[in-house]
């Protein structure tokens, strides 16, 4: 592990082209990681996330994705993300594609690729018609029973980007509170960024707190406030504002285009 500033962090493990997730589940979403990565101008990366919000809005309205690997996406509590739609139904800032799955099929994704194997397997996805139109889905049998399950694809991104309460010095890793999927996110991945609030001397107990060894992670950077408008559990809060406020800014590309321009 080495520890680096968030600049450095981002220019030395995100490419362009790589397939990228910034996880977090409405809580220590990684936005100030991806901030930088729209001011590197990094391009054609394929964004992957459980529930792409506002921070994949503004990565795609600014021309960085060209994939979007996703189970639900919207501005929580308010409603669409209108980049997201704009690049979709209209092609701006360029044309974006996207491969659409289930909560339960993206977490079993991640924790197969983190397991090292070839796919996972779930009862999801039946009498839906994503299997015969997503090519990372299949239907297989089980062996032992007969009876038929869907197979999911291993998700094993270049980088995954997380945030998190803290690290010590030696780059363990400490986050607490809804935790999403992490942790399986940086195991599935072959390079990692960690974003922290503080770095510690020790890191004291938690309860349920997920611990990541030194050993996986690749470079952790601090950015106290790097989940804004997120929230960091023990740190601060979910600024709802903020959210509501982004719904008038994406509606229209002058006023994102403006926004855009204060990174």
């Amino acid at each position: 592990m080495e520890l680096v500033g968030l600049a450095e962090g981002i220019a030395a493990l995100v490419r362009d082209g790589d397939t990228v997730a910034l996880e977090g589940f409405t809580h220590l979403i990684p936005v100030a990681a991806a901030h930088e990565i729209i001011r590197q101008g990094r391009r054609d990366l394929t964004l992957v996330r459980m529930t792409p919000d506002i921070v994949y809005d503004q990565m795609i309205g600014a021309g960085c994705a060209r994939k979007l690997v996703f189970a639900w996406g919207g501005n929580p509590g308010v409603g669409s993300l209108h980049r997201l739609r704009d690049a979709v139904e209209h092609g701006w800032p360029h044309p974006l594609e996207i491969e659409e799955h289930s909560h339960a099929g993206m977490a079993n994704r991640y924790v197969a690729g983190a397991s090292g194997l070839p796919f996972g397997v779930l009862r999801g996805y039946r009498g839906t018609d994503l299997v015969k139109h997503t090519a990372t889905l299949a239907a297989v049998r089980c062996p032992f029973t007969g009876e038929e399950l869907t197979a999911v694809a291993a998700l094993n991104p270049d980088v995954a980007v997380i945030h998190a309460q803290r690290a010590d010095r030696r780059g363990n890793v400490q986050l607490w509170g809804i935790t999403g999927v992490q942790k399986e996110a940086v195991l599935s991945a072959r390079r990692s960024l960690i974003t922290v609030e503080e770095v510690v001397e020790s890191l004291a107990p938690q309860p349920g707190a997920v611990v990541l060894p030194s050993w996986v992670v690749s470079m952790v950077a601090v950015c106290p406030r790097g989940a804004w408008p997120s929230y960091a559990q023990g740190y601060y809060d979910r600024d709802n504002a903020f959210y509501r406020e982004w719904d008038a800014i994406s509606r229209s590309r002058s006023r994102f285009t403006e926004w855009l321009g204060t990174l």
